[in-house]
């Protein structure tokens, strides 16, 4: 049985402007392969609330799962949660309970809970909230989509409360092997090879040192013994290079 699938939807105009630099793309693909869940999409989109309810609707459809970054704030552009209900069709309030959490988080902390704060606890109708032990605005699950912030921290300890939630499949495994040869040369056995194992991927990744040519092939998979099969296989075809 296939892997369950995912992909992650990344909100904001600092992206794509190039002012802030993703990491939670990387982090999720990493948590993702660990638990057998196949990250296979990653999009991003400026604050733009067509444009978000546009992927939403593309990208909840074409995969179980998907994960939002960014977004759910409490400035202007903080929009979301907008989306989401748009794309779900559903009314967006404050809640009571994320009001609530809200509340006593900014008491303890002495800061005012004014209304831009209060815009945090807006939750579309029939989602469940995604813990945020960070700084409380929490995140919220509808349907597939899981709704997270952008800041890394946050959407890390987000990750961490939704992925136990989640049904996985087999977590991929790989190897590597050093080939200092360049890929013009290896490009017609390696291609035979990835033939013969079609449940793996086979994926070369060239550098040059020292001024000579070579790659890193990595094999991947989610049976061992098959990827050892085809990583000896590998060693024999080019015999003399390293892992």
């Amino acid at each position: 049985m296939p892997n369950p699938t995912a992909a992650i939807l990344i909100i904001g105009d600092e992206i794509l402007s190039g002012r802030t630099r993703d990491s939670n793309m990387h982090f999720l693909a990493g948590e993702l392969t660990r638990v057998g869940i196949d990250l296979a999409e990653v999009r991003v989109v400026p604050d733009v609330q067509a444009r978000i309810v546009a992927a939403l609707n593309d990208l909840r459809a074409a995969w179980d799962h998907v994960f939002t970054s960014g977004g759910i704030g409490p400035t202007h552009d903080d929009i979301t949660a907008d989306a989401v209900a748009a794309a779900f069709g559903v009314a967006l309030d404050i809640r009571q309970d994320a009001y609530d959490i809200l509340a006593a988080h900014y008491a303890a902390t002495g800061l005012e809970f004014n209304a831009a704060r209060q815009r945090m606890a807006r939750i579309p109708a029939g989602a469940t909230l995604i813990d945020n032990p960070i700084s409380a605005a929490p995140g919220f699950s509808l349907g597939n989509v899981h709704v997270m912030a952008g800041v890394p921290s946050i959407f890390q300890a987000m990750v961490a409360s939704v992925l136990p939630g989640l049904t996985g499949g087999d977590p991929l495994m790989s190897q590597s092997y050093r080939i200092d040869r360049g890929e013009g040369v290896i490009a017609e056995p390696l291609g035979a090879l990835a033939a013969e194992f079609p449940d793996l991927s086979f994926g070369s990744y060239p550098f040059i040192r020292n001024g000579a040519h070579g790659s890193n092939v990595v094999i991947r998979g989610h049976d061992a013994a098959r990827i050892d099969a085809a990583m000896t296989r590998l060693a024999a075809l080019f015999p003399g290079d390293g892992a």
